[in-house]
């Protein structure tokens, strides 16, 4: 029964793929039109200031809200794993966030960090009056604002997967190990972190693919603002196919967008399908 439904997301993910990709190689505009343009909307959009912006934040946004949700998720787990009492109310609270749209997070970021109604004024108004947190009116902090509202999202997402993969852990490795005389540090250095690179692996390229096609945190929080300080590639794309009538273009951003995906999934199929083989003839 399963078949079915898959077949048929499979082709209209096929079909309209093939058809952005066909529409990028067209001088379409408002609406498809035939005709060829060669690479000329791929140049025009890698050669404009809002890609050129667009893929720097998107490499600063992506490596950041990574490293960081992955560093937390983690933190989270490993004080979790220590069986402490509440811990499923914790665990609920953690993972809260997953629940709550990108667009609600990014409403309520946007008046926690507004200078004018956040976590500035409240400072000032106890008192603080040099404080300042204006980072989402700051072109060079603005992205950073995307980038706590991001962890805060999806980081329990990671602790949860990393929860699994510490629970997973053979007890009889880690009491040989403690019999051996190791301490807790040594032991989550040598057994327990190794044992999750898997998982790591599998957080990463899940967040990766987040950080890649993010468009409506970004909407809401800063609307790729000020000026285009926070614009990411998904906005790029938005912006030509419905506020310029450059359908042509804003296939090809599409596209180019597609091809970052896949520069992150592909070799993470590869990966796993090595390691399934590996698996099959140990």
């Amino acid at each position: 029964m399963i078949w079915v439904p898959l077949l048929l997301s499979a082709a209209h993910l096929v079909s309209f793929s093939l058809w952005t990709i066909w529409i990028s190689f067209t001088p379409s505009t408002l609406v498809p039109v035939s005709g060829w343009l060669g690479l000329r909307n791929y140049t025009a959009v890698l050669a404009s200031r809002n890609w050129q912006i667009a893929f720097d934040n998107l490499l600063l946004f992506g490596s950041a809200f990574v490293v960081l949700s992955a560093a937390t998720g983690l933190v989270l787990a490993i004080l979790l794993d220590q069986r402490i009492r509440g811990e499923n109310v914790l665990r609920s609270i953690f993972l809260y966030p997953l629940a709550v749209s990108f667009v609600v997070t990014g409403t309520v970021w946007s008046w926690l960090l507004n200078p004018g109604l956040g976590i500035q004024k409240l400072v000032h108004d106890l008192g603080w009056t040099s404080f300042k947190f204006d980072w989402l009116i700051d072109r060079d902090m603005a992205i950073w604002t995307i980038v706590i509202a991001a962890i805060w999202q999806s980081s329990g997402f990671a602790m949860a997967l990393f929860l699994a993969g510490l629970r997973s852990v053979d007890a009889d490795i880690i009491k040989a190990a403690q019999i051996d005389g190791a301490g807790p540090v040594r032991i989550y250095r040598r057994i327990i972190l190794p044992s999750l690179w898997p998982i790591t692996i599998t957080v990463v390229v899940i967040q990766l693919q987040f950080a890649i096609s993010t468009f409506d945190l970004v909407r809401a929080l800063t609307n790729g603002g000020p000026g285009i300080a926070t614009q990411l590639p998904a906005l790029v794309v938005y912006d030509l196919m419905f506020q310029r009538s450059l359908l042509g273009r804003g296939a090809a951003a599409a596209v180019l967008m597609l091809l970052i995906l896949l520069a992150v999934l592909v070799p993470y199929a590869a990966w796993r399908y090595v390691q399934r083989r590996r698996a099959l003839h140990a």
